[in-house]
């Protein structure tokens, strides 16, 4: 089967051998951002996006119906890395949104900034994200903030730029690595433990854990009222 609409916003699915794959459609068509396989139908180029790169692929593909992602939102994408993700939600929020895409490692944002060269809605700030002050001149009131940070108190930081940047209706997407928080604890011990601290500040619409793409791992989708 060809290229078709999933039942999440922007993002394209097909079927190949039983096998589901997901797409979004390119914004700067002809260009790659990191090496992914293309497909074309009717005109449109596709990038294929893959789960085993990309917790947020992960999230769609165990189940998850509504990321909160939108065609001509901003969003604030706390770790970005080197931008494999971040170039999907480009994709997704289109020419009239933006992506302000933050990481704290100079060497990963050196390939952010030559991928921004070409999409035009992203921004790339080298900045610690367990520090909003330190950044808030430089980013905007966002729809959507999407945090995927590998540190020992990633929910704090979650939480704190959530009340710095979230606009009130605005969703929140957390990826959180167990093994990060504590690698001598039950996985699914420290996404309950999550869920509580969560629950006190934000409503969560939706939960996933992202086995088998990425072991340890969940993804809350949060929206703060």
């Amino acid at each position: 089967m060809g290229v078709r609409k999933s039942k999440i916003f922007e993002v394209y699915e097909s079927d190949d051998f039983r096998k589901r794959k997901l797409y979004t459609a390119n914004l700067v068509p002809g260009k790659k951002a990191y090496g992914e396989n293309i497909a074309v139908q009717d005109g449109i180029e596709y990038r294929e996006w893959d789960a085993g790169s990309s917790k947020l692929a992960s999230l769609i593909l165990n189940g998850c119906t509504n990321t909160g992602i939108r065609n001509g939102d901003v969003v604030l994408y706390l770790g970005s890395s080197t931008g494999t993700t971040v170039s999907h939600v480009s994709d997704i929020v289109g020419k009239e949104g933006f992506v302000f895409a933050l990481d704290v490692a100079p060497r990963v944002m050196r390939d952010l900034v030559f991928m921004c060269e070409d999409r035009k809605n992203i921004a790339p700030i080298l900045a610690d994200a367990n520090k909003p002050d330190s950044f808030k001149d430089r980013v905007m009131e966002a729809d959507v903030l999407y945090q995927d940070i590998a540190q020992k108190n990633q929910v704090e930081i979650f939480l704190k730029n959530v009340k710095a940047f979230l606009k009130k209706g605005g969703y929140a997407l957390l990826a959180v690595k167990a093994r990060n928080i504590d690698v001598t604890r039950n996985p699914k011990d420290i996404f309950r433990q999550v869920r509580a601290e969560l629950e006190s500040h934000l409503t969560i619409i939706d939960f996933r854990t992202l086995d088998p793409y990425q072991r340890d791992h969940c993804m809350f989708v949060c929206k703060r009222q």
